[in-house]
């Protein structure tokens, strides 16, 4: 059974009808003028859903959610931690022992999760292993082969392949397949039925199309193509709605369980909101990004310092303030490049703007 959270108005949750609004209205107007194709927003407040609109598609549509993924492969791998079967300061070679080389046994669990591994953004070969419809397994291969960057835990340096790292040990320490785990202890917990590692069975035609321009690349492996959309990638490749995130988001926003279902512990919870970075001054919790976090949020300037979050590529963010207890994800089909994610920070100012009580 899929489960939603309950309803309120705004004004019931402290939140000004008419300035939230004005959120609402700067995404139907980018879809009036086919800037943007599809837009998908909710905000609730309390646990309790105030506005929950879709423009040019439903307000449920399926969206790919690009690196969105990126902090619920974190949840997978803290769970392990939880377990027993993981430890942050171990190294990465415990459990990936071809990740071998320079450097690389300094590269502990928690580096993947911070983006201080050292490791880059995307291989030296990314496009030819894509072009070539390469499996996940050729990208792991390249990965515990490339050299790093700099030294780990030095500094920091967005990357994906870390995040590709982490979901190989969560595949190897719990015998299952990257998409498997995430459907049987993250998804189904919370009851984010609509939510998948990957198409999830679902044709690409029952999801929204992402606006990439045309270019042989993208007809070949960009965002619409079967091989991208199916995947599985870690950094990037789960679809979602706006209310199976934001279950996801409530989750956190009570320490860790939702209506009787619990994800994760109190302390685990706190400590991947939590910057990581201090020593670098390079603010990121473990997967989720932070108001304070130097790239990827995309939550605009007026939510607490303490808010965390994500963002996509493809033209989505998903963040939760603890200290106004306001969540909002908004999933577009306009990719964040196209404006350096500024319809996501206006749009996100003003729901944290209409907080009045």
């Amino acid at each position: 059974m899929t489960h939603f959270l309950p309803t309120d108005s705004p004004a019931s949750q402290g939140m000004c009808p008419q300035r939230l609004e004005r959120a609402s209205a700067l995404l139907a107007a980018e879809v009036a003028e086919r800037r943007v194709a599809a837009a998908s927003m909710l905000v609730a407040r309390n646990g309790r859903v105030v506005q929950h609109v879709g423009h040019g598609a439903a307000p449920d549509a399926v969206y790919l959610l690009a690196s969105i993924t990126k902090p619920v492969n974190a949840v997978a791998v803290m769970l392990l931690v939880e377990r027993g079967l993981v430890s942050l300061d171990d190294p990465v070679a415990r459990y990936l022992p071809e990740f071998a080389g320079p450097d690389r046994a300094a590269v502990r669990v928690r580096d993947l999760l911070s983006h201080t591994s050292g490791l880059p953004d995307m291989l030296p070969e990314n496009l030819a292993l894509r072009r070539a419809h390469a499996p996940l397994s050729a990208f792991v291969q390249g990965v515990c082969t490339t050299p790093l960057v700099y030294p780990p835990g030095t500094a920091f340096d967005y990357q994906s392949m870390g995040t590709l790292l982490a979901g190989e040990i969560v595949q190897r320490v719990s015998g299952l397949p990257l998409r498997t785990f995430y459907q049987q202890e993250i998804f189904e917990v919370l009851g984010m039925h609509q939510s998948s590692l990957g198409l999830g069975g679902r044709p690409i035609a029952n999801t929204v199309w992402c606006q990439y321009e045309s270019s042989p690349d993208v007809a070949l492996f960009g965002a619409n193509t079967p091989y991208w959309r199916d995947m599985g990638h870690p950094w990037g490749g789960m679809h979602s709605t706006v209310s199976d995130l934001a279950l996801l988001l409530q989750a956190f926003l009570n320490g860790g369980a939702l209506d009787g279902r619990t994800l994760l512990g109190r302390a685990t919870v706190q400590r991947m909101v939590s910057d990581q970075n201090t020593a670098i001054g390079k603010p990121w919790g473990l997967g989720w990004g932070l108001a304070t976090s130097p790239v990827w949020v995309y939550c605009g300037e007026l939510v607490s310092p303490r808010t965390f979050g994500h963002s996509g590529a493809t033209g989505t963010v998903a963040w939760a303030d603890p200290d106004t207890q306001v969540q909002c994800v908004i999933l577009t089909s306009r990719p964040t490049a196209h404006d350096d994610g500024r319809l996501l920070r206006v749009v996100s100012n003003a729901v944290a703007a209409s907080v009045v009580g």
